[in-house]
């Protein structure tokens, strides 16, 4: 037992008063009778060695009285730690959040964040539970709950230092809604067993107005949860950024030799006067502009888009850079200038190439040349031997007219090994020419020549071929009329799929998987003799399908973020392809090498990254994240922190309420007692008088 005011114990030195009283205060055993007293002189009885205390349980009832007393005034109370004492503070559930975002590179805010997240590490007890978390993109665990549990208490807070310590911030955008979420769930996590403490989220950020808060419209949060804020400030707030502004891939602009990029300011910054153009790298690592840069004025708060020229005597420039801004993590742009794609398509048949009647000829005016891509059309008669090099160049190989029993199993090999063939016979003789493709015999073809004509009543616009007509302002296909076409029976084809079927029920289009490859297969062709489709506007967009779907058309040059992972293209047909995606971890031309092409992508820092001015207050809370203020105790350290200790237990226990209680029950049993014994002599008086 310990005592608040120990002083107070010298009062039981008072005990020593009822033991004299009751040895001064003896009464005489013995009575006799005497003639007079009036020559006597009164004197008081005197102690000696005889002198016996009487009435003993009195006199322990009074002087326990007045222990009783100066133990309630001592105020006591036990010492008990929080896990012994039910009614001590409950322990925390804390997930301490800490942002690593590309924002966080500016100066001065990743040391703020750390000081922060130590000072929040040395207000935990040794009953707390602490999670560890990082953000960018997504929620990362540095020490998770179970981690924290399983180290020694001693060892926990150096254990999360040390973690911190062998992170920094990287270049990915910021998603403070997911991470959040990721947090208020891995509070909810207790593997099974009831946490009666609070729990509570401590968010380590510059909570700039580039994080990302919407995916919390769209959450509950939970209602245990409570989020603090401690937000880090900059030592220098000013901020410009650089952004690629991406052009469509239709867009003429494409083939011009112009970048657009957009400058933004800060609404609190100080400069407006900077410098943007192409740079490169000097040797000593200083980037330096090539050719003469530009002069760009942007008031604080506002956006300017710039048009660049790309300089043409130098080619490999991929990176402009802004110059003149406090912050740079955001002021290098890398971009790929635009560039024509080439690839070849295979046509096989015995088409003259400038007769209007002939399927080749509006093939050939079909795939023309676009500001982004340039198909080169190889014709090649069906009954010449094929080159294996012109069917290893090309995307796609259209199939007219009979092939030889060598060439069809050549071809059949390719398929098989990843190409695309497309099989448009003109008559019903070329049969053949399929089941030596397919690997089959027997299969047949009948030539079909409608009553007035046929037309394309059922389409699949889910497959990736009629996709671009799905829409309803494009998915009519009624206006086409089919004169002629030939039979076939798709059950007869392995694995073959029907794309569209003509209104009498006949397939139109099948696919058919070979191997990695594929066959597509038309029934009717876009001649005038067998149809309108070379005349009608769904016919360009079919072909470029076909393209795309043969894998030779790459996507347009798009923008990626650090973060993104953006689809491989795939490789070259009879080559294994182990990475089907790509990831990107900071900004930069990421290649990637795939069999003997080089694939290129421009990766740039998040636009959003920029936007540095602080996120509005009320922003969270009016998502639903509850808010509590950051903790601010004093530092207390040896006596006082001892003191302030004690001062909280025996606040809680209040033990001087059960001994003054106590006191009051001795001092009315001892005033009973007293009574009782004073009576019971009283009565002994008269009998001895008698």
């Amino acid at each position: 037992m310990n005592f608040l005011t120990p002083l107070f114990l010298i009062g039981g030195l008072a005990i020593a008063g009822p033991i004299i009283f009751h040895l001064i205060k003896r009464t005489t055993r013995e009575r006799r009778l005497f003639s007079s007293l009036m020559f006597l002189l009164p004197t008081p009885p005197r102690l000696s060695k005889r002198s016996r205390l009487e009435h003993l349980l009195l006199l322990l009832l009074r002087c326990l009285a007045l222990g009783l007393l100066a133990l309630g005034f001592s105020r006591p109370f036990f010492k008990q730690t929080p896990l012994d004492d039910p009614t001590a503070v409950q322990p925390k559930r804390i997930v301490v959040l800490v942002d690593v975002s590309a924002s966080m590179r500016r100066t001065g805010l990743w040391a703020a964040a750390r000081e922060r997240v130590e000072a929040t590490l040395g207000n935990v007890s040794a009953v707390d539970q602490i999670a560890l978390y990082t953000f960018d993109r997504a929620a990362t665990p540095l020490l998770p709950f179970e981690e924290w549990n399983r180290t020694p208490a001693t060892d926990r807070a150096a254990l999360a230092k040390a973690r911190l310590a062998a992170v920094s911030p990287g270049w990915s955008g910021t998603q403070l809604g997911t991470a959040l979420i990721t947090a208020a769930e891995a509070l909810a996590e207790s593997d099974g067993k009831q946490f009666p403490g609070p729990r509570q989220i401590v968010l380590v950020s510059d909570l700039q107005a580039g994080s990302r808060i919407e995916t919390l419209q769209a959450y509950e949060w939970p209602k245990n949860v409570t989020l603090t804020v401690e937000a880090v400030k900059a030592s220098r707030p000013t901020n410009a950024g650089l952004q690629f502004v991406a052009e469509s891939a239709d867009t003429s602009r494409a083939a011009e030799t112009l970048v657009r990029v957009r400058v933004s300011n800060s609404a609190d910054a100080q400069r407006e006067q900077f410098k943007l153009g192409w740079t490169q790298v000097s040797g000593t690592g200083e980037s330096v502009f090539v050719g003469k840069p530009i002069d760009v004025y942007v008031p604080p708060g506002q956006s300017r888009v710039i048009a660049l020229p790309i300089i043409k005597d130098a080619p490999g420039l991929d990176r402009l850079e802004l110059k003149g801004d406090d912050e740079d993590f955001d002021n290098v742009v890398w971009v790929m200038p635009p560039g024509q794609q080439r690839l070849n398509v295979l046509w096989l048949g015995n088409d003259e190439p400038a007769n209007p009647r002939q399927p080749l000829f509006f093939l050939r005016r079909a795939l023309s040349d676009t500001p982004r891509l340039g198909v080169s059309v190889v014709a090649r008669n069906s009954t010449a031997q094929v080159l294996p090099e012109d069917v290893a160049n090309a995307s796609v190989v259209f199939v007219s007219d009979a092939l030889s029993a060598v060439q069809g199993e050549a071809l059949r090999a390719q398929a098989l090994a990843g190409k695309t063939l497309v099989f448009a016979p003109k008559s019903a003789a070329v049969a053949a020419t399929l089941g030596t493709l397919i690997g089959r015999e027997g299969v047949a073809m009948t030539e079909v020549t409608p009553t007035n004509y046929a037309m394309f009543a059922e389409i699949d616009f889910k497959h990736p071929l009629f996709a671009p007509f799905a829409d309803p302002r494009f998915s009519d296909f009624t206006k086409i009329h089919i004169w002629k076409y030939r039979k076939l029976d798709a059950a007869g084809i392995p694995d073959a799929r029907v794309l569209a079927r003509f209104d009498s029920g006949d397939p139109a289009v099948i696919e058919a998987a070979m191997g990695k490859g594929r066959l597509f297969v038309l029934t009717t062709g876009w001649q005038p003799d067998d149809s309108q489709l070379a005349v009608s506007t769904k016919f360009v967009p079919l072909l470029w399908s076909l393209l795309e779907l043969g894998g030779g058309v790459s996507a347009a040059p798009a923008q990626w973020f650090v973060g993104d992972t953006a689809p491989l293209p795939p490789g070259p047909a009879g080559t294994e392809q182990t990475e089907k995606d790509v990831r990107f971890t900071q900004p930069g031309i990421r290649e990637v090498k795939i069999g003997e092409r080089t694939v290129r992508f421009a990766v740039n820092v998040d636009a959003n990254e920029s936007r540095t001015a602080p996120l509005a207050a009320d922003e969270l809370e009016r998502l639903g994240v509850p808010l509590t203020p950051a903790e601010t105790k004093p530092v207390v350290t040896g006596d006082s922190k001892i003191v302030l200790q004690g001062v909280e237990e025996e606040n809680r226990q209040k033990l001087w309420r059960w001994f003054i209680a106590a006191t009051l029950a001795v001092l009315l049993v001892e005033s009973a007692l007293a009574g009782w014994t004073a009576r019971k002599e009283n009565s002994k008086q008269p009998e001895a008088a008698t």
